[in-house]
């Protein structure tokens, strides 16, 4: 009977942590013989230590029932981040374009764990992957074979001691959001400055970014290129209107041309626009049924706009909590404050019901405008 994932997973993750790359790649080669058809054999290939420039570091011979094979040439790295993927796949199908022979050549990087976006870099570029928790990729045109399987989308072997760097929190959220609104190049020391985050947390937000390929940065120079649109959408895995604030639902009888004139009309009031209102004005998607703000002070605003608290019918939402960051770089329209495009973005993403399709339409919005946003 075949094992489930969670006991085959369970077989590394029991085991202490692979700790050198030649543990990587007895384990990478075991993952492989698990999941194969009990009808294919693998055997070492020719190069069973090849030189330290080889670009590999073993070859194996994949054999079909009807004799047929291919050669599988296996990278093994400890660690791999997203940034590291072009320059080892560099290496390694090099020496699979290198190879003589009629039969066809696998290349497949191998590691201790690779994280989601590492492994959608590798899967983009056309090649394969394995890791030790048992996220495997492999495809050969002759004979022809299709393995995939998950593992973890964890490292299981970040301790506790290790913190695991995300983008949650107002310092996380003041550098993602200078990041997006600023068109490149600047430094570190720039984005700080620009986005009031501390250094600290400026460094880390960075460093975790260019590791997951978001953004580029030059060798002791400035950051000279920002992946924005997958970073927005990275971002709302962290952060979410409803689920990063306090928010609290209200009922404007009169509709929301009647809280766009009471808005209109108190300009000292602590507020901003974000959602389906704010993403009109450049991406109309659809009439909007929920104005979403956030306010500096939930009584005082929602007393100043004569809202009503309501559960079920409720159109409008006021969102309240540590994130200044919110109320930067915004816009007035037509004596309405509108939060920045990067802001309405992330908030559409984390929304209801057609929030995420809005969404959509302005991320493509914002893509054709750069001009118009990035400042």
């Amino acid at each position: 009977m075949p094992r489930s994932l969670a006991n085959r997973t369970s077989e590394f993750l029991d085991n202490p942590p692979p700790d050198r790359e030649a543990d990587v790649l007895r384990a990478s080669i075991a993952a492989l013989r698990d999941r194969i058809p009990a009808t294919w054999t693998v055997e070492h290939g020719t190069a069973r230590n090849p030189a330290p420039d080889a670009g590999f570091e073993a070859e194996l011979r994949l054999s079909a029932p009807d004799g047929t094979a291919a050669v599988v040439l296996i990278q093994a790295k400890r660690l791999l981040n997203t940034r590291d993927v072009p320059m080892a796949l560099e290496a390694l199908q090099r020496a699979a374009k290198g190879r003589g022979g009629d039969e066809e050549v696998v290349a497949p990087l191998a590691s201790r764990y690779l994280a989601p976006a590492t492994r959608e870099r590798i899967a983009a570029a056309g090649a394969g992957y394995i890791d030790v928790t048992g996220n495997v990729l492999i495809t050969v045109g002759r004979p022809s074979l299709f393995l995939r399987d998950r593992g973890t989308d964890r490292d299981p072997w970040r301790g506790p001691g290790w913190p695991r760097v995300t983008l949650r929190g107002p310092p996380a959220a003041r550098v993602v959001r200078a990041l997006v609104d600023l068109a490149p190049p600047y430094t570190v020391r720039e984005i700080c400055e620009r986005s009031g985050a501390s250094t600290g947390a400026a460094y880390r937000v960075v460093e975790f970014l260019e590791g997951h390929g978001l953004l580029k940065r030059q060798r002791y120079g400035p950051i000279s290129a920002v992946e924005w649109r997958p970073l927005i959408e990275r971002w709302s895995q962290d952060y979410g209107f409803a689920q990063s604030n306090t928010v609290q639902m209200f009922l404007e009888p009169r509709g929301l041309n009647a809280l766009a004139d009471r808005l209109a009309s108190q300009p000292d009031l602590g507020y901003v626009v974000t959602g389906s209102l704010a993403a009109q004005r450049m991406a109309p998607y659809a009439p909007a049924r929920l104005a979403m703000l956030y306010v500096r002070d939930l009584a005082a605003a929602s007393d100043a706009l004569g809202l009503r608290p309501a559960g079920a019918g409720a159109n409008v939402a006021l969102a309240t909590g540590g994130y200044e960051v919110v109320f930067d770089r915004t816009d007035i329209v037509e004596g309405i404050r509108m939060a920045a495009p990067s802001q309405v973005a992330v908030d559409l993403l984390t929304g209801p019901g057609r929030n995420p399709s809005e969404a959509t339409a302005l991320l493509d919005w914002m893509a054709d405008h750069q001009a118009q946003w990035r400042r």
